[in-house]
């Protein structure tokens, strides 16, 4: 069973220092398998392979650093 998703999120992690501050908890964060912020895009897209994290744990943890983050629908 092949259970990678990917979520995208609109956030306003809009540059590196904003990036840099929630890196060192997505790299650490248990089942995700690689992550990137578009900063080009006006939306700043999070996206976010999954290999067993959910999206709303993906949330928490951006949320915990002061950034605003939802789902891209």
């Amino acid at each position: 069973m092949d259970n990678n998703n990917e979520f995208l999120f609109k956030t306003n992690l809009n540059c590196g220092g904003c990036i840099s501050k929630v890196q060192s908890d997505l790299d650490s964060a248990e089942g995700i398998c690689h992550w990137d912020v578009d900063t080009n895009n006006a939306d700043k897209i999070l996206a976010v392979k999954s290999d067993g994290i959910t999206e709303d744990e993906i949330m928490t943890i951006v949320k915990s650093k002061g950034f605003q983050i939802k789902p891209l629908v």
